[in-house]
């Protein structure tokens, strides 16, 4: 399927369950949603409605134990998923100017790869 495909198939979803292209707030791009990515399942790889919405489940709660227990997720062709630690800084407060620390912290980065950069960058290319 190529990207042209994808989006129009995103489109009717989108218009199928209700939602327009667009989201509220008009700055926004259109977001898909794990219910859309459950419908698509149940619709192009022949799973039912229940099975598709346990795997998009299964799948990101796959994602989120590795993540906790420390893992990065290495997803070929997509991008990584990578916990980096964050130090404590010296920040301030805005209304008052007061010098605070910004406590440690763990974040999840996401960087995507070349080949998914190269999708989106040839797709937003034929608009």
């Amino acid at each position: 399927m190529n990207p042209g495909e994808f989006e129009a198939m995103l489109a009717a979803q989108r218009i199928a369950l209700g939602r327009s292209e667009v989201n509220d707030v008009a700055t926004e791009a259109p977001t898909l949603t794990k219910a859309e990515l459950a419908e698509l399942l149940f619709e192009h790889v022949g799973l039912n409605k229940r099975e598709a919405k346990d795997m998009v489940e299964a799948f990101f709660e796959s994602i989120r134990d590795a993540l906790e227990s420390g893992d990065s997720v290495k997803l070929s062709g997509f991008g990584n998923f990578q916990l980096r630690d964050k130090p404590q800084r010296p920040g301030r407060n805005p209304k008052t100017g007061e010098a605070i620390p910004i406590a440690a912290r763990r974040v999840v980065t996401f960087h995507a790869s070349q080949k998914l950069k190269s999708m989106v960058e040839s797709g937003l290319l034929s608009k």
